[in-house]
């Protein structure tokens, strides 16, 4: 689907994106419309004049600023977002960039900085649903979430989210879901025959995928593990290892979607809560296993066998 963007104040877009509704006069690509959506939205994405620069702010990177509760991000040559109080999303392209282009940040980096306005623990991962809990995959870019996720997926595991997870830690740890397509590399689709799913591309000019999952998951799950994935190399073996409480909580600060902004946006102290509440309800293991699709079977046999020992599948028969 190519996006479309419609008049200045015409919001004909809507969308559940990580438990929160959301209107936008902007199309979501890989993202599922929410056709039950009541009362006023709790986000909304608006095509507006955007500032180059924030007046006087109080933290900045190279391509972003912070003042009071407004968040200004520029992607060179591509856009400028404002957001604003976690519940405003205000952008403008540079240099005629295409709708589909704008999306793909919006989407990706904006919503998640977005989520980080609004005090949530938000990882850069992928999940899944395994029994009646999500399974989350957390690492790096590059690391191979959605890759991992994907086979699972195909494995029969319904999808709750991908690219990055929102995790509600104010009782028992939950994961949002918001139903996307998977971003995946060409050659990913290849390697896991999933071509009869490919949909359009993330990004002109870019050999990144969507892929329409056979099954996806729509409502809160609770938490039942998180997995941060590390390749195998001499000094790691392949297998799942779980970290002390002090290595749990810096993988999961690690883990954030654009970590750099858990200090400047001072949540260090809520991930460093959230890592003792989730290793306690549910637990935080390393996935060490080769980047290689030929390892790919052995690796959710692994997985199975340790959700097995987890008790969230049945014993095999």
């Amino acid at each position: 689907m190519i996006p479309t963007m419609k008049t200045a104040g015409e919001l004909v877009h809507s969308y559940c994106v990580a438990g929160l509704s959301v209107e936008s006069d902007i199309a979501f690509p890989g993202a599922i419309p929410d056709r039950a959506q009541i009362g006023a939205a709790d986000v909304t994405v608006r095509q507006m004049a955007v500032p180059e620069a924030l007046d006087h702010p109080e933290e900045s990177g190279p391509t972003w600023s912070i003042q009071d509760d407004r968040f200004l991000l520029r992607i060179p040559d591509i856009a400028r977002f404002l957001l604003t109080g976690g519940r405003e999303i205000g952008f403008e392209a540079e240099n005629g960039t295409e709708p589909e282009d704008i999306a793909a940040f919006l989407t990706g980096t904006v919503f998640g900085i977005l989520l980080h306005q609004r005090r949530n623990i938000v990882l850069h991962a992928s999940a899944v649903r395994v029994g009646d809990k999500a399974i989350i995959l957390c690492g790096a870019s590059g690391a191979g979430k959605s890759t991992l996720a994907a086979a699972l997926v195909k494995r029969g595991y319904p999808l709750v989210t991908d690219d990055f997870c929102a995790v509600d830690v104010s009782g028992m740890p939950a994961v949002q879901p918001d139903c996307r397509q998977l971003k995946l590399w060409a050659q990913a689709i290849e390697k896991l025959d999933l071509n009869a799913q490919r949909m359009g591309p993330v990004r002109n000019r870019l050999e990144k995928y969507y892929v329409e999952p056979t099954q996806t998951f729509e409502t809160p799950l609770p938490l039942g593990a998180v997995y941060a994935l590390r390749e195998t190399r001499p000094s790691l073996q392949s297998g799942i290892e779980q970290p002390n409480i002090v290595d749990a909580a810096l993988i999961l600060r690690r883990s954030a979607y654009r970590p750099q902004l858990v200090r400047r946006m001072g949540q260090r102290n809520d991930y460093f809560r959230a890592a003792a509440t989730i290793a306690n309800a549910a637990g935080i293991f390393h996935l060490t296993r080769p980047l290689d699709f030929k390892a790919m079977a052995n690796v959710v046999a692994s997985l199975e066998r340790h959700w097995r020992e987890l008790g969230l599948l049945e014993p095999a028969p």
